[in-house]
């Protein structure tokens, strides 16, 4: 999603959204204008981000949005240093009316599979709620594993899970 698509989405401009995706973008996007919002303030004080951040999930042959995925920053910031060096932490929506299709698993599977060829990424994290089953199970499906548990400031608390690649493409 280009600063133009988040620009577009916190002002409503509908026609605007589905011309940039070229596809169809549901009326209830944005799902919450965190994601916008705080995406586009990283693009505009580094647009090198522009890869790693939020991406449409987009159904090809109906060019429908379905959800969308991305990283929270590059890999190897700070934050993550404790828990998984050299990792990048990412997370993933699929609107409610298009749940239980394989639509996550294919974005996550997609998502690390470009990091890991393209980057040489080793370390993936993702952040769920205790009380997340879907996402859980998904996680778990995966590959990943628990490493351990936070207080989000915003979501309140999540459990920390991490997938490592066995190496370097």
């Amino acid at each position: 999603m280009t600063p133009e698509f988040l620009a577009a989405s916190l002002r409503g401009d509908r026609a605007q959204l589905d011309a940039l995706l070229a596809a169809s973008v549901p009326e209830a996007w944005p799902d919450e204008p965190r994601w916008p919002e705080r995406r586009l303030a990283q693009l505009r004080a580094d647009p090198a981000l522009q890869p790693w951040l939020l991406r449409a999930i987009v159904l090809r042959g109906e060019r429908r949005m379905v959800g969308h995925i991305g990283f929270h920053t590059r890999p190897g910031e700070k934050y993550l240093d404790e828990l998984a060096p050299g990792g990048v932490e990412f997370g993933y929506v699929v609107f409610a009316s298009d749940r239980r299709r394989g639509y996550a698993r294919e974005a996550c599977e997609g998502l690390m599979d470009w990091a890991h060829r393209a980057h040489g990424v080793v370390r993936f994290v993702v952040t769920i709620a205790p009380a997340n089953t879907a996402s859980l199970e998904l996680a778990r499906g995966l590959g990943f594993r628990r490493i351990g548990s936070h207080l989000d400031e915003e979501d309140g608390p999540e459990d920390v899970f991490e997938r490592r690649f066995d190496s370097a493409p």
